[in-house]
């Protein structure tokens, strides 16, 4: 189930706000700039597909989306609990950082776990199937895929290096949860 949380930059152990209602994480969320959707396929779709079927399956909210932000590129990334390079994967997005262009992400299946840093507080967004979240270009934030990945998701750019990552050296995402093995944050 998606969730939202907000908490005090110093005090990780402590939600300000938690809530399951995707009217709600969308409000919460629009007030610092970051959109976040539900979209629903048009025809079943599952892990392993290949990338066309997946994104022929939500073909509307795409063209919808890349025709409103001029998004350049759309693909398909799947990431499989027994991939061999997941440890390495998780680890390059688990500390603090920046993009120069919007990071979207649609989850057509599994979840992923993103928290933003904006100002005092930090936005933790548990993302599930049928969630798009977009993090808008400068917005700090890490990403958590967990220790066994599992999701398939369609991302969005608009150049080919601005997903690169400019890390804050900060080590506040150290000392907010993360996805474990089995836990239900």
């Amino acid at each position: 189930m998606s969730r939202l949380r907000i908490f005090d930059h110093d005090a990780p152990q402590a939600p300000l706000l938690a809530t399951h209602g995707h009217a709600d994480i969308a409000a919460e969320l629009a007030k610092i700039g970051v959109a976040f959707e539900q979209w629903q396929a048009t025809q079943p779709v599952q892990p392993g597909d290949a990338p066309e079927t997946i994104m022929a399956a939500y073909r509307a909210d795409i063209d919808r989306l890349v025709a409103e932000r001029g998004f350049r590129s759309v693909d398909v990334v799947s990431i499989a609990p027994d991939n061999p390079n997941r440890e390495a994967m998780r680890a390059k997005f688990l500390d603090e950082h920046a993009h120069k262009e919007d990071e979207v992400r649609f989850f057509v299946a599994g979840s992923g776990l993103f928290s933003l840093h904006v100002g005092e507080k930090v936005y933790e967004v548990l993302c599930e199937a049928g969630d798009l979240i977009s993090v808008p270009d400068g917005a700090t934030h890490w990403f958590d895929m967990g220790p066994e990945p599992s999701f398939v998701a369609i991302r969005f750019f608009t150049e080919p290096d601005g997903w690169v990552g400019h890390f804050t050296g900060s080590d506040i995402a150290q000392r907010f949860p993360r996805l474990e093995a089995g836990s239900a944050l």
